[in-house]
């Protein structure tokens, strides 16, 4: 859903040729046909690390746009090509553990860089740039079908059970300058936003690098529902359906968690033409010189029909192929694997990703304003 949007974008750049790899034939016949052939594809098992090895190794940059239980291993076989990447992948694990090993090839890895975690984190790190010092960081996020549709009011514009895998990993938060846990989908608080309405705000394991990149004492990071939503997840898991664990049921032995998708995940697929929105807001408050002062990021985007990409999936892919095409003409080039944090002092770097994004009609709108 998002990496056919990474792939048609880019295509459009003249002198890139892209190609698309997947294990699904039939996804990738949908893209070549949607893209006039401008996008070629390859049938790849990406659950293969070796297989992922050989099929980058002619590339120039690979984006990984992968499921959060194959992101790390797909990232070390992309570093193991020798081949610079960006990647998006949710992934439990942190993937600057292969840090080393980009280094030593001396290729440049960008990872979390889609919009939250992506934008996110660079608009953070812009914030504890600007203020000094910077006493707090909050991010909400959270992509939603415009129309509410009962039971659920609710559809995934990405894979689903990334979606579940938020509800299930513990939150990491700080709190005075300390790393704190706590349950996802806990503490859950009534937003007004403009443009959309009242949300409903919790706890969600968003921060990641954030973590200990930056020094603020107090950082958090909640996703975004339509109210109730977080209620009906944590019964659900309450109730052992989001399980991973095999129970017997009868002769049969059965994952929860797969029942769980096979009867949740029609409900939240979007419909072909179907309507969502993303909504962001980071906000920061600190001292800019001798003046206490607050600085905040508002996005609110809307599906492109013309192009018929979901909100999620454009400002999840446009700031990676941004990225993309910085490492290609050598804007980004230190050897490593960095978080998009670790850019936000490159001032050439940051202007032009978020004018790349208004391009695209993608903007984040920004507002500082002194606190009382």
């Amino acid at each position: 859903m998002v990496g056919s949007v990474m792939a048609e974008d880019l295509a459009t750049c003249e002198g890139i040729d892209v190609t698309l790899a997947d294990v699904d034939e039939s996804r990738l016949g949908t893209v070549a046909e949607r893209s006039n052939g401008a996008v070629s594809i390859q049938r790849v098992d990406c659950s293969d690390a070796r297989a992922i090895t050989a099929a980058v190794a002619p590339f120039d940059v690979v984006l990984g746009a992968l499921p959060s239980r194959l992101g790390l291993d797909a990232l070390g076989a992309v570093i193991e090509a020798g081949v610079s990447c960006c990647d998006i992948s949710f992934m439990a694990q942190d993937p600057r553990c292969h840090a080393e090993a980009a280094e030593a090839r001396g290729i440049t890895c960008i990872v979390d860089c889609g919009v939250a975690p992506g934008m996110s984190n660079l608009l953070a790190g812009r914030a504890a740039l600007m203020l000094d010092p910077c006493r707090r960081i909050d991010i909400v996020v959270g992509g939603l079908p415009v129309d509410r549709h009962w039971p659920w009011e609710y559809k995934a514009a990405f894979s689903p059970r990334d979606v579940i895998e938020e509800y299930t990993r513990p939150a990491r938060i700080i709190e005075d300058g300390r790393i704190v846990v706590r349950e996802a989908l806990s503490e859950p608080e009534l937003l007004d936003l403009p443009g959309v309405g009242t949300l409903e705000a919790f706890n969600t394991d968003g921060l990641r690098t954030l973590c200990d990149t930056l020094a603020v004492p107090d950082m958090r990071e909640r996703t975004l529902r339509y109210p109730g939503h977080a209620e009906q997840m944590r019964i659900l898991r309450a109730s052992g359906f989001f399980s991973t664990a095999p129970i017997s049921v009868g002769d049969v032995e059965v994952t929860p968690m797969d029942v769980t998708a096979e009867l949740l995940f029609p409900h939240w697929t979007y419909e072909e033409g179907e309507a969502d929105l993303t909504v962001m807001r980071v906000e920061a408050e600190g001292m800019m010189g001798d003046v206490d002062m607050r600085v905040r990021w508002d996005l609110l985007d809307h599906r492109d029909a013309t192009a018929g990409h979901s909100s999620m999936a454009r400002t999840t892919a446009f700031p990676a192929t941004a990225m993309a095409r910085m490492i290609l003409d050598g804007t980004l080039s230190q050897p490593g694997v960095h978080p998009p944090e670790a850019l936000a002092g490159e001032d050439a770097t940051v202007q032009r990703l978020l004018a790349e994004l208004e391009v695209r009609g993608i903007a984040y709108v920004r507002t500082l304003e002194p606190l009382r």
